[in-house]
């Protein structure tokens, strides 16, 4: 997999020639830099790993036609949730606010998963939610999470099988920081991981900086 790179004076050149020329063979391409060979295997083998170029054995190097914005969106669509998730952080909903405010600090997450006594998604906890609970004179160990969790159908959820560039966009539609990564089952959803802005930035750094 392999992103939009930089490219440098003699790759530029390499698809012009190949623009102008192709399908042209390696030694024809090195004969019009005045080159050898093996000076621009390394030079083609970038291009062709990039996209910007294709080989086919006896035929030579042809250009793809492909821009470098086209190819790296082309690569974001093969990123998946499941090769990026995280493991989720739940809650039972019969938990009091002041423990998941302690689970979410001890776990450095920002969203807590409540599930019910069948391990079940029922709700999620944000950040927000437990600061809105926090404020006033309540007793943080008598209030329960389900008193203030945001319950179905209004929880966002996501598939392993997605895409990344899809729950990016559910991110920003819904504003939140992170989404359950869940499975359908006969009784209700359960909880197999969970996706982050933090995920999804590894990933698209990951994949910009890939050659």
């Amino acid at each position: 997999m392999v992103s939009e790179i930089e490219l440098n004076k003699r790759q530029e050149k390499i698809l012009e020639i190949v623009k102008e020329n192709g399908p042209i063979t390696g030694e024809n391409i090195a004969e019009q830099l005045s080159l050898t060979r093996a000076t621009l295997r390394p030079d083609l083998a970038i291009l062709t790993m990039a996209g910007y170029l294709d080989a086919r054995p006896r035929v030579g190097y042809f250009y793809t036609g492909k821009t470098g914005a086209q190819l790296l969106t082309e690569n974001m669509q093969k990123l998946f949730v499941k090769d990026y998730q995280s493991i989720p952080v739940v809650v039972k909903e019969n938990v009091s606010v002041y423990d998941a405010i302690v689970t979410m600090f001890l776990e450095d997450v920002g969203t807590l998963f409540v599930v019910d006594e069948k391990s079940l998604l029922v709700g999620v906890l944000s950040r927000k939610d437990l600061l809105r609970a926090s404020i006033g004179k309540q007793e943080l160990s008598a209030i329960p999470v389900n008193i203030i969790m945001t319950r179905m159908p209004n929880i966002t959820v996501c598939k392993k099988d997605d895409l990344l560039l899809d729950v990016a966009q559910k991110l920003i539609d819904k504003q939140i920081d992170s989404l359950p990564i869940v499975k359908e089952t006969d009784e209700g959803l359960e909880v197999l991981g969970r996706i982050t802005k933090t995920n999804l930035t590894k990933a698209f750094v990951a994949l910009a900086g890939e050659k």
